[in-house]
């Protein structure tokens, strides 16, 4: 098993270190076993999310000092619309200070009240901004996708007799537009394919209906086509994200993932109905068209970091740090979801723990369990996350109860995943003696950034 090597060398280094056994028990406590209320100084090595936490380049660097800080017609926004225009295609370009705000403005032009957002699989914050104007986001994704131990190679494709359903059932002019989401985040990491792309638009065409992508982790979709899709092989990753992008009709991005930067966002697209009055939104919600809430220095490094996101080398490594920590937990039997994802690595909680009810929250407990053992952090990604049902207000139990193990871009070495592998694989060897949660405060919206629990004497 020969770990990926980096196609990078470190200039910078930040100092951490490993809390005490005695700290880890009173921080997990002192968090209610949530890893999102924990301390950053508390933790080792942080695998909680992919989002913002990725190391800039030196030409990222050198990018946020030409930084032009104007209120109106900044130059680096201009830089940034050709850098979209350029990888992904797109002809417009409205920023926003991240993901949330591109979601927010998009959802909230599309969707109706009392109308339905068919998507490959919900994600937390789009399925609340498809709920907050009346909406309600239903999944669309392949049977094969709620099976983690499914070696579907695009587990995270659309099901089109799903689609059919909804039509059928709803009527079409109760469909907003249908999302799909690259590198289904919820679904474990998995890509939609480029067939299934194709003939979603023809679908939709038929239709008349709109497509719009969660694009925050295409250019790691884009590697597994070119990786696992047949004719596109020897294809260049932009050649293969312009293809991507021209079956929609708009997309929502979140630059901190695949633009190796630690803030920022925007939404994009060829629609000029869509344009128009999201650029008129932003200027309400996020700040003047040619900023929308973000720094000129930020919206240089996004530029630059789209760029680089997109280039083969660093994609087949960044995908392989992320399938060598799969290959360590499954040589020692520890079930995770398979095949492994771009961003992440995806522990089965049920059954990891398989002594746990589901109202004993298993991937919670498992999550604050890793943390406690070796102050990794990783967070929960099942019923926790899922919610609560809107109309009659009980907890849903999705059949996916996930640890995500999330691997932030160019930060840890081969040693950090080696030692993330050895404390989990040491944890799953101890399983029966893990005891379950209670949820003891909950908020309104998101639990699971704020929800506290205590642990089940």
């Amino acid at each position: 098993m020969q770990p990926p090597v980096e196609p990078f060398k470190i200039k910078v280094v930040e100092p951490v270190k490993i809390p005490s056994e005695e700290r880890r028990r009173e921080a997990i406590r002192e968090a209610g076993f949530n890893t999102f209320l924990l301390l950053s100084e508390d933790v080792f090595i942080d695998l909680l999310t992919d989002s913002g936490t990725a190391a800039m380049s030196d030409n990222q660097w050198a990018g946020m000092m030409i930084g032009d800080e104007a209120y109106a017609g900044s130059k680096n926004f201009y830089n940034l619309e050709k850098a979209v225009q350029d990888v992904l295609g797109y002809k417009h370009l409205v920023p926003t200070h991240q993901g949330r705000g591109a979601e927010h403005l998009m959802f909230q032009h599309l969707v109706k009240d009392g109308q339905i957002v068919p998507r490959n699989m919900y994600f937390t914050t789009s399925k609340l901004h498809v709920e907050i104007p009346g909406g309600k986001m239903v999944d669309s994704i392949i049977d094969e996708a709620h099976d983690p131990e499914n070696l579907h190679p695009f587990k995270g494709n659309m099901d089109f007799n799903k689609l059919q359903t909804y039509i059928d059932d709803y009527g079409l002019e109760k469909i907003a537009f249908v999302s799909v989401e690259m590198n289904v985040n919820m679904a474990g990491g998995q890509p939609v394919s480029m067939e299934n792309l194709r003939k979603l638009r023809e679908f939709c065409d038929d239709y008349k209906l709109k497509i719009i992508y969660d694009a925050t982790r295409s250019s790691e979709n884009a590697y597994f086509i070119r990786e696992r899709e047949k004719g596109y092989e020897d294809t260049p990753i932009i050649e293969i994200l312009r293809e991507m992008m021209s079956y929609s009709h708009g997309s929502v991005y979140s630059s901190k993932k695949d633009c190796l930067v630690n803030i920022g966002g925007f939404l994009a697209t060829n629609d000029k109905e869509i344009y128009e009055a999201t650029r008129n939104m932003v200027v309400v919600y996020e700040g003047l068209h040619t900023y929308g809430g973000m720094a000129g220095r930020d919206m240089e490094a996004v530029a630059r970091g789209l760029r680089e996101g997109a280039e083969y080398d660093y994609l087949k490594y960044r995908v392989n740090q992320v399938r060598y920590l799969g290959e360590l937990l499954m040589k020692a039997n520890v079930p995770i979801v398979k095949p492994t994802g771009g961003h992440a690595i995806f522990l089965n909680a049920l059954k990891f723990l398989p002594h746990l009810t589901r109202e004993q929250w298993p991937a919670q407990t498992l999550a604050g369990a890793i943390y406690e053992d070796s102050a990794v952090r990783s967070m929960e990604r099942g019923a926790v996350s899922k919610g609560r049902d809107k109309e009659t207000g009980e907890n849903i139990f999705p059949p996916l109860e996930l640890v995500r193990l999330t691997i932030p871009r160019r930060v840890y070495t081969n040693t950090h995943i080696e030692y993330t592998a050895k404390s989990i694989v040491n944890l799953y060897e101890k399983r029966d003696n893990i005891p379950g949660l209670e949820m003891v405060y909950e908020p309104k919206y998101l639990r699971f950034f704020q929800a506290r629990f205590e642990q089940i004497k």
